[in-house]
């Protein structure tokens, strides 16, 4: 971060990385009204963020925040999302990735206020692209104690169902980040899906194994 341009003049391209996928979130219905938020790492332990209170449908460049590891805010016009401590807790416990994503999708959100666990060796993109998607416990959002929620979890997972709450998804760029939201949403849908069809068919030991070779061959080895 260099102190001595203005802010408005740094991050452009990074800047608007995170309002094309505000406005994809929005989209797709992930993200209703000011629901969801954003960041991406800036260097030096600071943190692009998308603001509170503020549609993601509607984002502008300018509207973009920049926090440091505390969530401080550092720097931008509008005040940091109220939800930044849940993403920082994920950079500190993954130096891997670069980008976060939490937002509301509605398949995977109707796992979350149901607290039902995913099924695991049933569809194989899922396997290969996500593995374990862990559910979090519910603690109230914007608090440390909600940012502590995904301690456990967050080194063996990309994605993760916030209980009563949403989903947050990690990546090595903010396109794989909103990629696994999109993946973990239509996983649930399909899986609303199959529960009005019949059981389940799960993949036998050697498939899963086969689907495991692929994960690392692809590159898509499970975090931790």
């Amino acid at each position: 971060m260099d102190f001595s341009k203005p802010f408005e003049t740094q991050f452009a391209d990074q800047k608007l990385s995170i309002c094309e996928v505000g406005h994809r979130l929005y989209a797709k219905g992930f993200s209703s009204a000011n629901d969801g938020n954003i960041t991406m790492r800036a260097g030096d332990g600071y943190f692009l963020c998308t603001p509170t209170m503020q549609s993601k449908g509607s984002l502008k460049p300018n509207d973009i925040v920049l926090i440091d590891c505390e969530g401080e805010l550092v720097a931008g016009a509008k005040q940091r999302s109220s939800e930044a401590l849940l993403h920082l807790e994920a950079y500190r416990q993954r130096p891997d990735i670069q980008a976060v994503v939490h937002c509301h999708p509605p398949h995977a959100t109707a796992f979350a206020i149901t607290n039902r666990s995913l099924p695991r060796w049933v569809l194989a993109e899922v396997e290969i692209f996500l593995g374990y998607i862990p559910i979090a416990p519910y603690k109230a959002p914007g608090t440390h104690e909600f940012a502590e929620t995904i301690h456990p979890f967050v080194k063996d997972s990309n994605a993760i169902i916030l209980a009563h709450h949403g989903t947050l998804t990690l990546g090595k760029d903010l396109e794989q980040a909103f990629w696994w939201t999109e993946v973990l949403d239509s996983y649930c849908r399909i899986l609303i899906l199959a529960s009005q069809i019949g059981p389940l068919q799960y993949f036998t030991p050697d498939q899963q194994r086969e689907l495991a070779a692929l994960q690392s061959k692809w590159g898509f080895s499970p975090p931790g």
